[in-house]
């Protein structure tokens, strides 16, 4: 049996931010997912795991594999129509490095962060 999540009412919907800009680092890997808040419900993810990026990348984990991830982010945002996300940092995590480069390339590609 599955729950449905709960219907906000419409004047709350146009003060939240739907789009949510989600970034993991691991050792080994860089990955980034826009998580669609109201719904909760992943609207686009990409990640140096995938079989077809890793055979392109140098390494899976440094900045330019960060900066690589975020341009293809950006692309998938732009065909699946979502023009704007939102950035919430965790406490630990600071703009600089592979933070800066993802942010920095979902930029480049044409997508507005809020």
């Amino acid at each position: 049996m599955v729950i449905p999540p709960p219907v906000k009412p419409p004047r709350i919907m146009k003060f939240l931010k739907p789009y949510v800009l989600k970034m993991h680092f691991t050792n080994k890997f860089v990955n980034a997912q826009v998580i669609h808040s109201p719904t909760a419900t992943v609207a686009s993810a990409a990640s140096s795991q995938e079989k077809t990026l890793r055979s392109t990348m140098e390494s899976t984990r440094d900045v330019a594999a960060a900066a690589m991830i975020g341009k293809i982010l950006g692309e998938r945002l732009l065909l699946q129509d979502i023009p704007a996300v939102t950035v919430f940092l965790k406490r630990d995590q600071k703009y600089h490095g592979k933070v800066k480069a993802v942010i920095d390339s979902l930029r480049e590609v044409g997508i507005k962060l809020l």
